[in-house]
């Protein structure tokens, strides 16, 4: 009976209170861990999708462009052709209905309540790759291979990376023309985004990017975009405090050959100047611009003009700003998704540098861990910690993992006697107590200066001990001038000060 477009209008408005109230019932909801809360949130968000298709499918029956919704209004309240007879359509409706029964008579009773709550029980699948860890790291290894095979990155580490891809304002401009940059960005802008929906999919991260994209057209306009102040002057030269090297470091221009060849043309290219010649020339060439402006050199020394036609030019004239204006708006949604993901981002380095220190089979077990520890984490900050091995805690209040524990040494005590019998945990808290007010403090109530010399003593008497043993040496291995100190006659003769004394009381020398 649901062939009327009145029945499937309430049909659909009853769907989306149905689904309302399945979407308050699920945040009511408090998850236990992270994952839970993940799921939690793709599950509310395919909810929201389904309420949005179906108001859609709404919207377009109000619009009743085909007129289908008025006629059947007017049919069913009696309208025909040769006028209004409301019995009529009454007995009429009346007798479709009785045979739709008699046709199927065992119909079965849907009770539809139960199909919205077995949403509730659904868990929608969320692929994320095992650099990623369910979310919690980002996986830039394939960006990362790009960026230090390319002409405008460098070949750094990979946790170097991490600090510098989300700062392209750094990159020279000249360098971000190429197709190969556009390409990066733009695989850069479409993982970032990928993954900013995957972790966070109730944030209406279109709404983010358009207001990025409308505060940059104003910023654009008025040239106050980082890295892209001048937009419209790319072609002209650049001035020297902008070239790749700081003449204020070097005094001659010989120094300047240290710097390289390479370097060399980039900076004399920067500023328009010629970049041929030998390494000398080039350098004496770079160094004239420290204390000569650029309008004030020689023309010999800049690069002539490259002239590849009128309608060639014209058409690069016009590509370039539109380009550029594109380029720069891929990195400011660029910078935008970094900004949302900064704490994913800090914890990938995190994460990175601690996997350097470990072996395969301890990232296994350190992966196989934060598994489990994702099953049974609670974000109940009053809840007792399960910590039977008595681990330390980290900064987060929870235990530190096992691995780190070993590594640190955690398990063995040492203690001191000139600290009051203290007791410190791990080798590395026990060698830099040495230095900390109590080791001192215990040194000078002594009378022993707190020296290297007396690292890794904790007894008193072993610091009294070798104390008395370095005044001793002291003593012996003392300077005494009238025996050691050296003096010579005018014929060449080398004597002791005290002999050198009494030969010249006595007049003989």
């Amino acid at each position: 009976m649901s062939s009327t477009l009145l029945e499937q209008t309430r049909s659909n408005h009853e769907e989306i209170e149905r689904l309302e109230r399945v979407v308050v019932q699920d945040l009511q909801t408090e998850p236990s861990s992270s994952k839970d809360r993940l799921v939690q949130g793709h599950r509310v968000r395919n909810m929201i999708h389904s309420i949005m298709r179906t108001a859609e499918k709404l919207v377009e029956t109000y619009e009743d462009k085909d007129g289908a919704r008025e006629d059947e209004i007017a049919a069913l309240g009696g309208h025909t052709a040769t006028g209004i007879n409301v019995y009529s359509a009454f007995y009429d409706r009346l007798k479709e209905i009785r045979e739709y029964h008699k046709k199927y008579p065992s119909g079965p009773l849907v009770d539809a309540s139960a199909d919205y709550e077995a949403l509730l029980k659904v868990e929608p699948v969320i692929s994320f790759s095992g650099e990623e860890g369910a979310g919690r790291y980002l996986d830039l290894h394939d960006l990362y291979n790009q960026y230090i095979n390319s002409k405008f990155g460098e070949r750094v580490e990979y946790s170097v990376y991490l600090d510098v891809f989300s700062q392209p304002e750094k990159i020279p401009r000249k360098l971000k023309f190429s197709r190969q940059y556009k390409k990066y960005m733009d695989a850069l802008l479409e993982y970032l985004v990928n993954f900013f929906q995957r972790t966070e999919p109730l944030q209406d991260l279109d709404k983010m990017l358009s207001k990025v994209e409308s505060d940059f057209e104003e910023q654009f306009a008025d040239g106050k975009v980082v890295g892209w102040e001048n937009h419209g002057q790319e072609n002209e030269l650049i001035p020297s405090q902008h070239s790749f090297l700081d003449l204020d470091y070097y005094s001659t221009a010989e120094e300047l050959i240290d710097v390289g060849p390479e370097k060399l043309k980039e900076a004399l290219g920067s500023m328009g100047l010629k970049v041929g010649g030998t390494l000398q020339q080039r350098a004496e060439r770079l160094f004239l611009t420290k204390e000569t402006p650029l309008d004030k050199l020689d023309k010999k020394h800049f690069a002539k003009p490259v002239h590849n036609g009128n309608q060639n030019g014209d058409a690069k004239a016009t590509q370039e700003p539109d380009s550029a204006k594109q380029i720069a708006l891929t990195e400011a949604k660029v910078k935008k998704l970094c900004s949302l993901l900064d704490e994913t981002i800090e914890r990938t380095k995190q994460n990175v540098v601690k996997k350097q220190a470990l072996t395969y089979e301890e990232m296994e077990e350190e992966r196989e861990g934060e598994e489990e520890r994702a099953e049974v984490e609670s974000d109940d900050e009053e809840g007792d910690i399960y910590n039977p091995l008595k681990l330390p805690m980290g900064w987060d209040g929870k235990p530190i993992p096992y691995w780190l524990y070993k590594l640190h040494g955690l398990g063995q005590k040492f203690e001191c006697e000139i600290c009051g019998n203290s007791v410190y945990m791990g080798r590395r808290a026990f060698e830099r107590h040495f230095k900390e007010f109590q080791h001192q403090h215990g040194m000078r109530c002594l009378g022993i200066p707190n020296t290297k010399n007396f690292n890794e003593i904790t007894s008193i008497e072993e610091a009294k001990e070798l104390w008395k043993k370095i005044q001793e040496r002291q003593g012996v291995n003392k300077w005494r001038p009238e025996l050691e100190e050296e003096y010579e006659d005018r014929e060449g003769n080398i004597y002791n000060k005290k002999t050198y004394s009494d030969l010249q009381r006595q007049g003989l020398i």
